[in-house]
């Protein structure tokens, strides 16, 4: 049976964060860390639809989120469920990102069931908990290379930035419950990683994933449809056995598109202003550190991005303790 992440290691963990942190008002990375420079990019959601997919590749979570979310009836309601916890622990304070942390640990200790049909090398019945170490490891996996990879797609990225994005995303890792013992300790054991899992038995396609990836990249249930070079752009990105297992169309019509994508993406992406290319969650912070409240501007991108106009947990300093 795969390890559970129980409230004490994540406590243990976030104790080990908080001695670390320099400063409580900044937050866990701060203004100077590549999580701020990578996270604050609009670019970062290039990759969204490629880490879903991925995400979907593992029988655990596809069968979760079949069972336990509002992906296919509400997916911008799931969008921005996600991207305030995320955001808030990247942009948020200590305080904040610790209450993220608790409050999202104890969402997953309800998302638990069997799957229903056998998937990949998972018999049907397999147990799963959306706490179990393996499936963590892998929906991080997914969010930090896709987002390398989108950001890289549009803007220089160094080796060295990758390096250092990497090396924090494992303190981020640590919010989700994941120690460090559990995670690669460089990029390149990191990129070996997930080069294993994408051949390994651990991941397969079922029919109800195939289901929502097709429905994910129509934008089923929402106002927001994909582009037809946007889902290009996500097919290109995708291993090609995901490619296959998904039964994504990647013939002459989107290879061309995912390349002209790639040409005019970067140009495109380097003249917006920054007050739109940045996120929300991003300027907050700023005003944050500056001792005031986000502005108008912000507040809109936080609408936008996370669905409501400031980060949660702020005015709420005993949240998750004891």
């Amino acid at each position: 049976m795969a390890r559970l992440v129980s409230r004490n290691d994540l406590e243990s963990l976030l104790a080990s964060i908080e001695r670390a942190c320099p400063d409580p008002r900044a937050g866990i990375f701060g203004p100077d860390s590549a999580t701020w420079r990578l996270s604050r990019e609009s670019a970062v959601f290039l990759g969204a639809g490629r880490a879903a997919l991925l995400q979907l590749a593992h029988p655990w979570v596809a069968t979760a989120l079949a069972q336990h979310s509002s992906l296919l009836n509400d997916p911008i309601a799931r969008f921005h469920n996600t991207f305030r916890i995320v955001f808030t622990m990247i942009f948020g304070s200590l305080q904040q990102a610790s209450a993220a942390a608790r409050h999202l640990h104890t969402l997953h200790t309800h998302i638990q069931g069997e799957l229903t049909e056998p998937a990949a090398a998972w018999p049907r019945g397999a147990h799963y908990e959306a706490n179990e170490i393996p499936a963590l490891r892998w929906v991080y996996a997914t969010l930090v290379e896709s987002a390398v990879l989108a950001c890289e797609s549009v803007m220089p990225f160094s080796r060295a930035d990758r390096e250092a994005y990497y090396r924090e995303s494992r303190t981020m890792a640590a919010l989700f419950g994941l120690p460090p013992s559990a995670l690669p300790p460089d990029w390149a054991a990191f990129q070996e990683y997930v080069g294993r899992m994408t051949d390994s038995g651990e991941l397969g396609v079922s029919p109800p994933a195939q289901s929502m990836a097709r429905a994910i990249l129509a934008g089923a249930g929402s106002w927001i449809h994909p582009p037809h070079w946007y889902r290009a752009l996500t097919t290109s990105w995708l291993p090609l056995r995901f490619q296959e297992e998904f039964a994504l169309s990647w013939g002459a019509a989107e290879q061309q598109a995912a390349a002209c994508a790639c040409r005019w993406l970067p140009r495109v992406y380097r003249a917006i202003p920054s007050s739109i290319r940045f996120v929300g969650p991003y300027f907050e912070a700023q005003a944050r550190l500056a001792g005031h409240g986000p502005g108008w501007l912000a507040r809109r991108s936080n609408a936008f991005w996370t669905g409501q106009p400031v980060l949660p947990f702020a005015f709420w300093p005993n949240v998750g303790s004891g």
